[in-house]
């Protein structure tokens, strides 16, 4: 099969997580209660992985993910294996709209490094290969901004946040040169962090910044990360107010942020989120050049299994339009179905059909 040329974001394009199948949730139980080796479930993984890397290119995705199959939580797997943290149970979880989420965090322990053994590369090789070419091979990792929710930089350490921040993009540099080398041409930025900026009253702050200073210092972390960016290296951001168990923690327009990060950050498409009416309208997106970077609409939720009304997409399509040209437009689910491993409240088989839907709108109305 020819190779799937890398235009991503593709017009139809997704978030990256997926539905933990039973026999992952059962695996990892069995593992936990020292029924089966580590080894045994990484094989379980692994093929429940094919499967769905299958059934993505089944229905029509030119990018396809892991399913982020292999973690717990779309952030802290990742973060925990950068050098100088530490995964940690604390004694609260997040705070989401109507429930608090499984407590587990990260905290700084030491001088920060990419650490060349970090699991999620090893496992981006072996994703690879089972990809081959027949699709692109997309890697999510967080945003080097989810390191600067408070709690997480050690003030002993680090009591000046600039230096942590020039650490931080140092290690950034070199993951994105280590995924590079590993054969990853598509990587996204997940980045809840940025939409708390967003907020009415700025959550987790231990900064000493305001609001205005904390969106530069987003901004000149990513662009220093992306100083070392392999030109056939494809990165996209996701903006994310929070996805655990159908549940969200922000709402908000992108308005205050906008102005900074939609018009300077130097990636080549963000992921969005306007999938209900907490997410605020369309005019934010006139800050983002023309021609300049992908604007992916996540005009479907991953909340929930009821598809969409094709009228009500082709008219905010439009209505997005005014903003930016449509060439420049692409679709996608709001977030992840799975962001973390519980999973949101709808069925594998809805999913599905979601994922069939929006390829199909986004090859008729774009």
């Amino acid at each position: 099969m020819t190779e799937t040329i890398n235009q991503a974001p593709f017009k139809a394009d997704h978030v990256g997580s997926l539905l933990r199948p039973k026999r992952i949730h059962d695996a990892r139980q069995a593992y936990k209660d020292e029924e089966i080796t580590y080894d045994e479930l990484f094989k379980i993984e692994t093929e429940e992985i094919e499967k769905i890397v299958d059934k993505q290119i089944e229905v029509g995705l030119k990018a396809v993910t892991d399913g982020e199959f292999r973690r717990r939580f779309w952030h802290t797997d990742f973060m925990e294996h950068l050098g100088g943290f530490e995964g940690y149970v604390p004694e609260s979880g997040y705070s989401f709209v109507g429930e608090e989420t499984e407590a587990y965090n990260v905290r700084n322990i030491g001088q920060i490094s990419f650490d060349k053994t970090h699991p999620h590369v090893k496992e981006f090789k072996l994703f690879k290969e089972i990809v081959g070419d027949r699709a692109v091979a997309k890697q999510t990792i967080p945003s080097p901004n989810q390191f600067f929710n408070a709690g997480v930089r050690n003030l002993d350490i680090y009591p000046d946040i600039e230096k942590y921040a020039d650490d931080l993009i140092k290690a950034y540099q070199d993951t994105i040169l280590a995924f590079y080398d590993a054969g990853c041409r598509y990587l996204q930025f997940d980045d809840v962090y940025i939409a708390g900026l967003n907020a009415e009253e700025i959550p987790f702050n231990d900064s000493g910044y305001d609001r205005e200073e904390l969106i530069d210092l987003a901004l000149r972390v990513v662009n220093g990360v992306l100083e070392v960016k392999p030109e056939d290296l494809v990165v996209t951001t996701h903006l994310c107010r929070g996805n655990y168990r159908s549940k969200w923690a922000f709402e908000g327009s992108y308005a205050k942020i906008a102005p900074v990060l939609f018009k300077k950050e130097n990636v080549d498409g963000f992921f969005l989120e306007y999938d209900d009416d907490r997410s605020g309208d369309f005019k934010p997106l006139d800050e983002i050049p023309n021609g300049g970077a992908a604007v992916v609409l996540g005009l479907f939720t991953s909340k929930h299994g009821e598809l969409e009304d094709k009228a009500l997409i082709k008219e905010r399509i439009e209505e997005a339009a005014q903003y930016v040209p449509k060439e420049q437009l692409r679709l996608s689910p709001q977030c992840g179905f799975a962001s973390t491993h519980h999973g949101n409240i709808l069925t594998e088989d809805e999913q599905w059909e979601k994922l069939r839907y929006i390829v199909q709108l986004a090859d008729e109305l774009l």
